[in-house]
C-alpha cells in the first residue's frame, strides 16, 4: 500500500509541477507549493528504499540546484516568448516538490550513520 501511495504521490507531484509551472497564473500559488510539499513528504516517506537513498539524494541535489538557479532558461524567451519563464517555473516547482523528500531521506542517512556499528 505504501509503495503504491508513494508512486502515486510522485506522479501526481510531477504532473502538478509541470502543469502549474506552464500556467502563468498558477506559478506563484501558495496552494500549489503546499500541495507539492505534502506530496514530497509522502514520496520521501513511502517511495524511497534503503538502496535508493544515495542515488535519490544525488538526483534531488541536482534538481534543487537547478531549481534555485537564477532563471537558467530565460534566454529561450528570445526564441519563443514565455518558454524560458515556463521552464524556469517548472524546474523550480519540481525542486519544491523534491526538497521535502530529500530532507526526509537525508535525515534517514544521518540516523543510519549515527547508529553504533558492530564492534570491529
Amino acid at each position: 500500500m505504501g509503495a503504491v501511495l508513494g508512486a502515486l504521490a510522485f506522479f501526481v507531484g510531477m504532473f502538478i509541477a509541470v502543469i502549474c509551472g506552464a500556467v502563468p497564473d498558477w506559478r506563484e500559488s501558495g496552494v500549489v507549493v503546499l500541495i507539492l510539499v505534502i506530496l514530497g513528504i509522502v514520496v520521501g516517506v513511502f517511495n524511497i528504499t534503503g538502496k535508493e537513498i544515495i542515488p535519490f539524494l544525488i538526483a534531488a541535489i541536482a534538481l534543487v540546484v537547478i531549481g534555485i538557479a537564477r532563471e537558467p532558461f530565460s534566454a529561450l524567451d528570445d526564441i519563443v516568448d514565455g518558454l524560458g519563464r515556463a521552464l524556469d517555473a517548472i524546474v523550480n516547482l519540481i525542486a519544491v516538490f523534491m526538497v521535502p523528500a530529500a530532507v526526509i531521506n537525508a535525515v534517514r542517512v544521518v540516523v543510519e550513520l549515527a547508529r553504533p556499528g558492530e564492534p570491529g
